[in-house]
């Protein structure tokens, strides 16, 4: 739709008055090593769009051994039938952990598989795994060194909540290898447990659902009352709401809405579960949260650790939600945050049941970005999950609770819900041109952003004429299955399994066989890389790019300072028009430097405040060329170098900047170089 004269004068007085502005629709480390060969062409998913493969881009590959469409459906009845679970309940229940999915056989990052999740976490440890945390500097500050080295956490003893397959396997008589891969056997195993459940809280089987809430409750595997209620809680909303989807397989499975189902709440004390202290957490409350703090501790001889104590927003305005992924399993990653002499941030969320932890209050900066200029201006949440252990998915759980807090804190602090302010880890910018090659990756292209942002009350979607100047990459998650390599660390150059993608490839012509664009800070003297760790030519859901071209099939976006194609067909569109401001370089300038953080004039530190440099990335943003812009930012520096807060200090600067979308990361120019237009 067109944008009305009223909007874009408002729109104008935001960017002319440097103040911070929604420009949205209101709607780790890499493995290194050469390309592999490419795969042989393989036949595409029926569902998936199509396109030829070629020796340049490995064919996605057919997800096979699915039911036919509506089978699952009859699993969930015939399961519920013999187990004696109401169906509503076994299918809430698998709504809440897969909304439905068979994830084709492969585990969730906490080792749940199947629709019902059961889970078998030692899975994900039996084979060698990749971790992207840290090569950067943690905090992100040249002004300090480096953290301490960083080892990752393997549990010594896998709870038996991340091992209900082997319960599920005693009690079906399945083995686990079918209960992992079959689907309908899965479904009987998650029948079977919540009937045992049922059955140990001396409740009746059958009956009415109401009645199961002890045992949904249960399944949630927590041992703290508040996590299984909000699970259990969470359940019956769904249950009451109901709920309808094809799954990424094709099944069609559908829960009737039972409205006036209430709960008999009585059954949870029945399990026993220990209670937390939730108070002081800054959390919505239909969440379970609690605090485990992460310390505030000197070392001696200026050291210490793990983050900064502030006053934000006084301080400092927020601006930004980092989602970020552990790169180990929970508990492990809340001894992490523990140590003082790791690094740290604000939330973490467990897998299974989506229950939150919160470490640091956000009125404290905490060393998780990589970047200081966006730790200091930004709340951080580490999400329980691999970015790629053979493809591992995050569960509906998780997302609903991410989802639920994201929404608490942005309502909170005023921060707008687009891709320009709630970012991956993979799209904070290097902070100098030495740290470009080292920024962290995750979520990774499997973080499902355009679900995510429908639970955040906030979808997704097109705004603008067919031709609009600018688009937002949105391919449909679940047929969307670029290749990828790198995904089992026992053989990195496999391909990844066949997975639903946020991501679509760029290429440096409007082919499929044509090589992808590069990215001279990511790899000064190398080319871009299939590998699921590396974002060089990649674009992701929400971001929005200025259109270069456009050929048939395929769209050409500017790009890291060049034109970058990829296979947009009308037909199965991987990206839709959003029309909004973009940046160019003023009359007169033939390029402008880019930078990745948006510190103030040397003129306007005090004596006693070391300046910090304004230097550019590696990259050059050229006349001709447009990039959207995200927001508008004043100059700031929190100097905090210390553990004596009454030595930091904020320093604010008249230099203005615009966060732009200039790669698969945003990054910043100085409003004084460039002119806004809108397109």
């Amino acid at each position: 739709m067109r944008r009305s004269t009223p909007l874009r004068s408002a729109v104008a007085a935001i960017v002319a008055a440097g103040g911070l502005a929604l420009i949205q629709p209101a709607s780790a480390g890499t493995p290194t090593g050469p390309l592999p060969a490419p795969a042989p062409a393989r036949p595409l998913s029926a569902s998936a769009p199509a396109g030829p493969a070629s020796a340049g881009s490995p064919a996605r590959t057919a997800l096979t051994g699915q039911a036919a469409p509506g089978d699952r459906q009859a699993a969930f009845a015939e399961a519920a039938k013999s187990y004696g679970v109401p169906e509503n309940i076994l299918l809430g229940v698998s709504y809440l952990e897969s909304r439905w999915d068979a994830n084709a056989g492969l585990p969730s990052t906490s080792g749940g598989f199947g629709p019902m999740h059961l889970t078998d976490a030692a899975a994900l440890l039996r084979t060698p795994q990749h971790h992207t945390g840290p090569g950067e500097d943690p905090r992100g500050d040249d002004a300090r060194a480096a953290m301490h080295p960083v080892e990752t956490a393997v549990p010594a003893e896998i709870p038996a909540s991340l091992r209900t397959l082997e319960r599920a396997a005693e009690l079906t008589g399945e083995s686990e290898e079918r209960l992992r891969g079959d689907d309908a056997v899965n479904i009987r195993g998650g029948a079977a447990l919540l009937a045992d459940y049922q059955k140990q809280l001396g409740a009746p089987l059958g009956g009415e659902p109401a009645a199961w809430y002890g045992a949904v409750a249960r399944y949630s595997g927590a041992s703290d009352e508040s996590a299984a209620k909000a699970f259990a809680d969470e359940v019956y909303a769904t249950i009451r709401s109901g709920a309808d989807r094809v799954t990424g397989d094709g099944q069609r499975v559908r829960l009737r809405a039972a409205g006036d189902l209430r709960p008999l709440e009585r059954w949870l004390h029945r399990l026993g579960l220990r209670k937390h202290g939730g108070s002081g957490v800054e959390c919505p409350p239909t969440v379970s949260c609690e605090w485990i703090p992460a310390p505030y501790e000197e070392f001696g001889a200026g050291d210490y650790g793990n983050h900064d104590l502030s006053d934000r927003p006084s301080t400092q305005k927020i601006d930004y939600i980092v989602i970020h992924d552990t790169e180990t399993l929970y508990d492990p990653t809340l001894r992490l945050v523990q140590d003082p002499t790791y690094v740290s941030w604000h939330y973490t969320l467990r897998s299974q049941d989506g229950h939150i932890a919160q470490h640091v209050k956000t009125k404290d900066v905490a060393w998780h970005a990589g970047n200081w200029y966006v730790n200091a201006k930004s709340i951080g949440l580490e999400h329980e999950g691999f970015l790629a252990q053979g493809g591992a998915w995050y569960t509906e759980a998780m997302y609903r609770t991410s989802a639920k807090l994201v929404r608490y804190l942005t309502q909170r602090y005023g921060i707008p819900l687009d891709r320009a302010h709630i970012l991956g880890h993979d799209n904070v910018p290097g902070t100098l041109p030495s740290t470009v090659s080292g920024m962290h990756e995750d979520p990774g292209p499997y973080w499902d952003w355009a679900h995510y942002f429908e639970l955040l009350g906030r979808p997704l979607h097109s705004s603008g004429s067919r031709n609009a100047g600018s688009v937002m990459i949105l391919p449909d998650y679940a047929t969307h299955q670029p290749y990828y390599y790198g995904c089992d660390g026992a053989d990195p150059s496999a391909a990844c399994p066949p997975h639903g993608s946020s991501s679509v490839w760029l290429r440096t012509e409007p082919r499929e066989d044509a090589p992808l664009v590069k990215d001279i800070g990511k790899h000064p003297t190398g080319d871009s890389l299939y590998s699921v760790y590396d974002h060089s030519a990649r674009a992701t859901t929400g971001q929005r790019y200025a259109v270069a071209d456009r050929r048939g099939d395929w769209t050409a976006i500017w790009y890291l300072g060049q034109r970058a194609w990829f296979h947009n067909p009308a037909g199965h569109p991987t990206a839709v028009p959003s029309s909004g401001l973009v940046v160019t370089p003023r009359p007169g300038l033939t390029s402008i430097p880019v930078y990745g953080r948006a510190f103030p004039e040397p003129e306007a530190y005090p004596a006693n405040v070391p300046v910090q440099a304004l230097a550019p990335l590696q990259y050059t943003l050229s006349a001709g060329e447009r990039y959207t812009l995200g927001l508008a930012a004043q100059g700031e520096y929190y100097r905090a170098v210390t553990f004596d807060t009454a030595q930091h200090q904020m320093v604010r600067g008249g230099l203005r900047y615009y966060q732009i979308q200039f790669g698969h990361r945003v990054m910043f120019v100085r409003a004084d170089d460039v002119k806004v237009s809108f397109s």
